[in-house]
């Protein structure tokens, strides 16, 4: 199992490289309370300090899919699917995804995915609190002054 590390910290942010994501496979995640493995998963939010979002990345290998069914007490999710083809279902709906699809759920969706192509499914959950942003686009954003990349 591979772990996460810090590439660079500094006050205001925190990095750090998962490698190729081809080699996602080389992680995994246990659920204590449900004393359960998902291999090719690996969560960042605590190793990048994050205090408003989770993320994790995971590959599926071809014929695999999530172990259980499952809903979110207070998160909703975003899934973005970045190679392979599967499906995903939410309650009774059947969605076919493929890289470059984008997935929101509300928390009481349930969820469920497969990879039913030939290559690995790689994708990124982001997961928030539901209800908490305040401002869709740049409104929370403001311009700095400050060198450029482009000045140096």
């Amino acid at each position: 199992m591979k772990n996460l590390k810090i590439i660079s910290e500094g006050k205001n942010y925190s990095a750090l490289d998962i490698g190729n994501l081809d080699q996602l496979s080389g992680y995994s995640h246990i659920i204590p309370r449900a004393n359960l493995e998902i291999k090719g998963k690996t969560f960042i939010g605590e190793v990048l300090k994050t205090t408003g979002a989770e993320i994790s990345f995971q590959v599926l290998l071809p014929g695999e899919s999530m172990p259980f069914i499952h809903r979110h007490r207070e998160h909703e999710e975003i899934y973005i699917f970045i190679k392979g083809e599967g499906q995903f279902q939410i309650d009774d709906t059947l969605i076919p995804v493929k890289e470059g699809s984008v997935i929101r759920i509300a928390p009481d969706g349930a969820r469920i995915w497969k990879n039913n192509s030939l290559i690995p499914l790689v994708f990124i959950v982001i997961q928030v609190q539901s209800g908490s942003l305040k401002n869709h686009f740049t409104a929370d954003g403001f311009i700095v002054k400050g060198e450029t990349l482009q000045d140096k």
